[in-house]
């Protein structure tokens, strides 16, 4: 009995060994996949969730995998700390092991950071971007025909077609009909990784966080 015991507990530790060995070959598949697919010049952290890998790789069917891109630049715009997640993705096993391009995802999620910094790069003469991570706040002095007029405001931030619009609402100091003067856009003119679409802005402490997701994603690489 004890010779049995001692026998199990090393089959278990020789299968989780296994299965961790297993999964990081076909992590680093998928990333070298994400990699190719996005266009990237680096080879971006990839996470399969879920255990036992085994027998998700049997299945060639991994219903979240997790992945690191870092920063990114669309249509020249940086996108911090690029992270997402493609769910249902099917990847026959010996199709991996044969490099075959048929890996595939149901639906791909990827949400950025643009930094404060960013924001403020593209805002108009005079206005500085703030906020409290819940809210920006703009401020500074804006040129009013022949006046220079400083105000405080409260941005309004939504997805526009073409970019992420910056509008200036409750404006202290300023004529509610000036407010585009204060208002703007961050253009995106390029394409995120995997086509995804941009579907939502929130702000965040470090600036403002985009969300885009996409369906039917290809992972050939």
């Amino acid at each position: 009995m004890r010779k049995l015991i001692v026998f199990l507990i090393v089959l278990v530790i020789l299968l989780v060994v296994v299965d961790r060995v297993a999964a990081a070959g076909v992590e680093r598949d998928l990333s070298n996949r994400i990699a190719a697919a996005a266009d990237l010049s680096g080879t971006p952290t990839v996470t399969i969730e879920g255990i036992p890998f085994l027998t998700q790789a049997i299945a060639g069917r991994y219903p979240e995998v997790r992945f690191n891109l870092g920063t990114f630049s669309y249509g020249g715009v940086p996108v911090k700390n690029l992270r997402g997640a493609a769910y249902d993705v099917t990847a026959p096993l010996a199709d991996v092991l044969q490099n075959r391009p048929t890996a595939r995802a149901g639906r791909v999620t990827i949400a950025g950071t643009l930094t404060r910094a960013t924001i403020d790069k593209y805002a108009p003469e005079g206005v500085k971007i703030g906020g409290n991570g819940q809210r920006l706040t703009a401020s500074g002095e804006v040129t009013v025909g022949v006046r220079k007029v400083q105000f405080n405001a409260e941005m309004r931030v939504e997805v526009a077609d073409g970019g992420i619009r910056l509008q200036a609402e409750k404006i202290d100091g300023l004529p509610a009909q000036v407010a585009q003067f204060v208002s703007y856009t961050i253009p995106f003119k390029g394409e995120l990784p995997f086509d995804v679409k941009v579907t939502g802005v929130k702000s965040v402490a470090e600036g403002l966080e985009i969300s885009a997701e996409a369906s039917d994603v290809p992972i050939r690489g």
